[in-house]
């Protein structure tokens, strides 16, 4: 089968190759056909080797598709069935699971250390424990979530992983109050996402910042009040906020620069939430006097911050009842063959997801 593959961390192509195989089908495991996969930011932060991943390996973790074959054991899915392709399953009877913080179970991780394919030359592994960049994929029946028929492939592999994100934030970690004032620094698929969840929540102004121009303008439209680039934030939080700065900020971008940037706009008694997935030695810095007198909320939000299953249930409710626009969040759709495109248009700005139909 065709899947692209990176052969050693750093480089910044991949190639789309034809003698990759799926491997691991068996007990409690899936085999799915890959219809849709969204390009993510954090596939190139893996590539580049700021988000740990043995290499050779399939980059993609946003993806959708059909059953093909269910192994011994799975009784909720069969042949034919859709389904989005979960990076962060929850096993369930961990202790995160257990509390209730199902976003939190390391289940998931644990199948990051073994090949999803291989070809002539040895094992490939599978970014995250999956690898979408690919016509098939073997993973953990739990990483196959149903999806209703109506529901189309494209838009179920946005809900697999930058959407999910992106309003989580905004509904479950920071909870927005109607009526606040919001910036979000990054504006990609997953910024945009958290707009949406903000608007959703009735925050009165959400100030998009990015330094791309066709970012900010689509801002504007998913619900931004203003679009600004990030030297003209000063002015903003003067403006918005009296110079107080915001009750809300959301990082999106996953460095230490912009999430000190987003500390020093957000308002004493505030929340920052910190969104964007970083380098293990990028280290933000923070006087321990800041840190007590402003009194600040600083807020991680993994996948969202919720239960993820209930996180897709709710994001197809609202996508159904018109209250979220997923469909404009696709700006580019491009074949497996010219994924270097794609990869390309991430790095420049140019697209808020791009859709690898395959």
């Amino acid at each position: 089968m065709r899947a692209a593959v990176l052969h050693e961390i750093g480089q910044d192509k991949l190639e789309v190759l034809d003698d990759v195989e799926s491997t691991g089908f068996g007990p409690g495991r899936v085999r799915i056909r890959v219809r849709a996969t969204g390009l993510c930011h954090s596939d190139l932060s893996a590539m580049a080797g700021v988000l740990p991943q043995p290499a050779p390996f399939v980059p993609g973790h946003e993806g959708a598709g059909e059953i093909l074959e269910v192994g011994e054991g799975v009784s909720h899915l069969k042949a034919g069935d859709r389904v989005v392709v979960c990076w962060l399953p929850a096993c369930g009877a961990c202790p995160a699971c257990k509390r209730g913080q199902t976003q939190l179970c390391l289940a998931g991780f644990m199948n990051a250390g073994t090949p999803n394919f291989k070809r002539p030359g040895g094992d490939v592994f599978g970014f995250a424990g999956t690898g979408t960049f690919a016509e098939e994929v073997v993973v953990d029946a739990g990483c196959a979530v149903p999806i209703p028929d109506d529901v189309p492939f494209d838009i179920a592999a946005l809900i697999g992983c930058g959407v999910t994100t992106g309003l989580g934030a905004a509904l479950n970690t920071a909870d927005v109050a109607a009526g606040s004032s919001v910036a979000v620094i990054g504006c990609g698929g997953v910024g945009i996402s958290a707009i949406q969840g903000a608007r959703l929540k009735g925050a009165a102004e959400i100030v998009a910042v990015d330094p791309v121009v066709s970012r900010r303008e689509s801002a504007l439209k998913f619900g931004a009040t203003r679009a600004i680039s990030p030297d003209e934030l000063p002015d903003a939080k003067q403006q918005v906020t009296g110079g107080e700065g915001f009750d809300y900020v959301f990082e999106v971008v996953g460095r230490s620069a912009t999430a000190r940037t987003a500390y020093e706009n957000t308002r004493r008694g505030g929340t920052l939430v910190v969104v964007g997935a970083g380098a293990l030695d990028d280290y933000l810095q923070l006087s321990m006097f800041e840190l007590f007198f402003d009194e600040k909320r600083i807020l991680p939000s993994m996948y969202g911050g919720g239960d993820v299953l209930r996180s897709y249930e709710r994001t197809i409710a609202l996508w159904r009842a018109g209250r979220v626009d997923l469909e404009s969040l696709i700006t580019h759709r491009v074949p497996l063959a010219d994924i270097n495109e794609a990869l390309d248009q991430m790095r420049q700005g140019t697209a808020l997801r791009t859709c690898i139909e395959i």
